[in-house]
């Protein structure tokens, strides 16, 4: 454990180290949860275009159980290991850039990687045959937002990697859930076929 703990920290001084102050203002928007609202919103209107009022509402619903429980399992998840996050530790704020706005405790895992990637699963998935690129664009979405909180100096890889792996799994259970419901309401449900 200790030979995995070691290498995460030194990736993360790789990769956080590859940051410059020139580029400090953008990864700090990118991290910032409330500059992704126009991504929110532009998701919210390709959805009722594609599928409509009532499947847009049920969409929405899924959405909110989604992120809740996703965030609440990254909280069960940090305070359960109690893994102090990078910017906390002195030695690793001596080699590396953190210029986050604060700082929380723990950081194992990432509730900003695994709510992106849920979102961008369950989304990517529900769209899939009406958006054709839309999952492989929210990914990559995914990816740049899990990246921002290694360079702001709040997460190890570990961390990043780990979330977006839960985060995925969510997202496409629950997809699956989101299915089986519509079928059972009668909702049309093409664009899951």
């Amino acid at each position: 454990m200790d030979t995995l703990q070691q290498l995460d920290t030194e990736l993360f001084i790789y990769l956080n180290n590859l940051g410059s102050t020139p580029w400090d203002g953008l990864w700090l928007g990118i991290t910032n949860k409330w500059y992704s609202i126009p991504v929110y919103v532009v998701l919210l209107v390709l959805v009722y275009k594609k599928l409509g009022l009532k499947n847009t509402g049920i969409v929405v619903l899924f959405v909110a159980a989604l992120i809740t429980c996703t965030d609440q399992l990254a909280n069960v998840f940090k305070h359960g290991f109690e893994r102090l996050r990078p910017c906390q530790l002195d030695a690793l704020r001596q080699q590396t850039r953190f210029i986050a706005v604060r700082c929380g405790s723990f950081g194992y895992f990432s509730a900003h990687a695994a709510s992106s990637m849920s979102l961008a699963i369950f989304l990517g998935m529900v769209l899939r045959k009406k958006l054709r690129y839309l999952l492989t664009l929210l990914i990559l979405w995914a990816c740049i937002i899990g990246y921002s909180r290694i360079y702001v100096g709040v997460h190890y890889p570990g961390d990043v990697l780990t979330g977006m792996f839960i985060g995925g799994l969510l997202g496409y259970f629950f997809y699956l859930l989101f299915g089986f419901i519509s079928a059972k309401l009668k909702l049309n449900g093409n664009h899951l076929k």
